[in-house]
């Protein structure tokens, strides 16, 4: 790995872990009463150290919302309308209220997230032997939620970081797309107490945004291959 990245990486988490310390381990969110705000703030290290370290180093991004589709409408409705109508209206049924306060905040956190782990430091950790990277990033992503007790629940949550970092990274170099990554890492904040219902939803989303992203795939590199070639042939 170049080493004139280490100076961005560092960049990167300290303003990343310090935002983090500053809104989850003070009090100084305390005293704002919007939820929606709340959660916002609560997950935005990650893209203020993103953005500011891009713009700092020049480093160019290769995640976008959109990513490798073609417009912003599909990946938009798919990885974000489609699910958080699907929650709405289970929640509806459930329980008969529609929970906009919780999902649309919640996919939001997963962007915020998944602007400086996947768009940000899984790229530029690209150089370094693929299932080193993935422990790089799980391990730093870990620390951010300044969990730093050695418990059975943390090292789970240490597990499922690994597991996350290895998936949602496959989806974000299959799709480029912070959309389709944000969404991959919402759905664990979505059901953190999960039932037969929320397992159910989870395993029908996993399944339709997996084959999205093989379909998609597989188009994408069939017209890569239809395409016509610029040399004439002798």
């Amino acid at each position: 790995m170049d080493k004139k990245l280490i100076p961005a990486i560092i960049t990167f988490y300290c303003i990343a872990i310090a935002l983090r310390y500053l809104t989850n381990g003070t009090l100084l969110l305390s005293k704002i009463d919007n939820t929606f705000l709340k959660i916002i703030l609560q997950g935005i290290g990650p893209a203020i150290g993103a953005v500011v370290t891009f713009l700092l180093f020049k480093i160019p991004s290769v995640m976008t919302l959109k990513g490798n589709f073609r417009n912003l409408y599909f990946p938009l409705f798919i990885f974000w309308m489609f699910p958080a109508a699907i929650i709405s209206a289970i929640a509806f049924l459930k329980n008969g209220t529609v929970p906009f306060g919780l999902v649309f905040p919640v996919l939001f956190y997963g962007l915020l997230e998944e602007m400086g782990w996947r768009g940000f430091l899984q790229q530029v950790l690209k150089p370094l032997p693929r299932y080193a990277s993935i422990l790089v990033v799980a391990l730093l992503w870990f620390m951010w939620h300044l969990n730093f007790e050695i418990t059975v629940a943390n090292l789970t949550f240490f597990g499922i970081l690994i597991l996350g970092s290895w998936g949602i990274g496959k989806i974000a170099d299959k799709t480029n797309s912070l959309l389709a990554a944000a969404a991959f890492h919402s759905l664990n904040n979505f059901y953190q107490n999960l039932d037969t219902i929320k397992i159910i939803t989870l395993t029908v989303l996993i399944i339709i945004w997996v084959l999205t992203v093989i379909f998609f795939t597989r188009n994408q590199n069939a017209g890569f291959k239809r395409s016509p070639t610029l040399i004439p042939e002798s």
